[in-house]
């Protein structure tokens, strides 16, 4: 007969003295790790209970076209990048405005491999998104093709939008003509020149055109995005997935809340991207 040592401990101290065991073993088995069968199994209920949630909707078939360029700000795009390629049944393509599908190099280095070309990027896209960077985006800004596929997919696209500098290629290709925009703090103020209204804010919505601040912005802007597209538990549900809940180890981000020294030194330090860009601005209005 095979060992029991539930019987084992009744005959031994009879029916009162099980009850702890059997509260104990209850307890063990609660905090005992899961197969993956059983994981897979908890899992596909926990996917039934998310989809129960008022307000969610869980599947949609968006096109999302991001933009890459050499020089781009490789933040800019990787954050949103995230929150766009979480949504279920979504198809994210990252179009490079290069003639070959190499990896595009970020301003910093990062190399990020494209799945299209501006000739082969989807016609229509749900979303079409331009991210910024410095010196790059400029000559992003001054490039006939590049500002043709912006202008040409913006017509179509449901939504228009960039995060930092990029608003200023969304401004070189027309598409922000009497629109309020924001962009990275030291560039904002350039967006005029494109006939836009300047807005100091982390992420701002007009119409179908939705832009974000600057670099750490983007996370924000994805999160709108998503809430825009999927309504806000399934954002809520991909903001818990990142664990986004930004707590910075010390006061700063924008002009109004550094050290004035440190502030008046970066304005001065990018100032020379700002006028550069005003002068492809000035170029593209002529």
């Amino acid at each position: 007969m095979p060992f029991d040592r539930r019987t084992l401990i009744r005959n031994l101290a009879g029916a009162s003295a099980l009850a702890p065991f059997l509260s104990l073993e209850r307890a063990m088995a609660a905090v005992a790790p899961l197969s993956e069968a059983e994981a897979m199994m908890r899992a596909t209920e926990a996917h039934g209970q998310l989809m129960a949630v008022p307000g969610m909707r869980m599947h949609a078939g968006e096109t999302v076209s991001m933009l890459l360029y050499p020089g781009f700000t490789a933040m800019d795009l990787v954050g949103p990048h995230y929150f766009f390629a979480s949504m279920m049944g979504a198809k994210v393509e990252l179009v490079s405005n290069q003639s070959t599908l190499e990896p595009v190099k970020s301003d910093l280095g990062l190399a990020i491999q494209p799945t299209a070309r501006l000739g082969d990027a989807f016609e229509t896209p749900t979303i079409l998104f331009a991210p910024g960077g410095g010196a790059g985006t400029v000559t992003a800004m001054d490039d006939p093709a590049t500002v043709e596929y912006l202008r040409d997919r913006g017509g179509r696209a449901s939504y228009i939008t960039s995060v930092c500098t990029g608003s200023l290629l969304l401004g070189a290709a027309g598409l922000l003509k009497g629109k309020r925009a924001t962009s990275h703090w030291a560039a904002r103020d350039v967006l005029p020149e494109f006939g836009a209204t300047p807005v100091d804010a982390r992420v701002v919505t007009d119409g179908n055109i939705v832009t974000g601040a600057g670099v750490s912005a983007g996370l924000d802007f994805g999160l709108a995005m998503v809430e825009m597209l999927r309504g806000r538990p399934y954002a809520q549900a991909l903001m818990l997935q990142a664990e986004y809940a930004p707590q910075p180890p010390f006061k700063g981000g924008t002009p109004a809340t550094t050290d004035p020294a440190i502030a008046t030194a970066m304005a001065g330090m990018l100032g020379p991207v700002t006028a550069r860009a005003r002068t492809v601005a000035k170029k593209v209005r002529s």
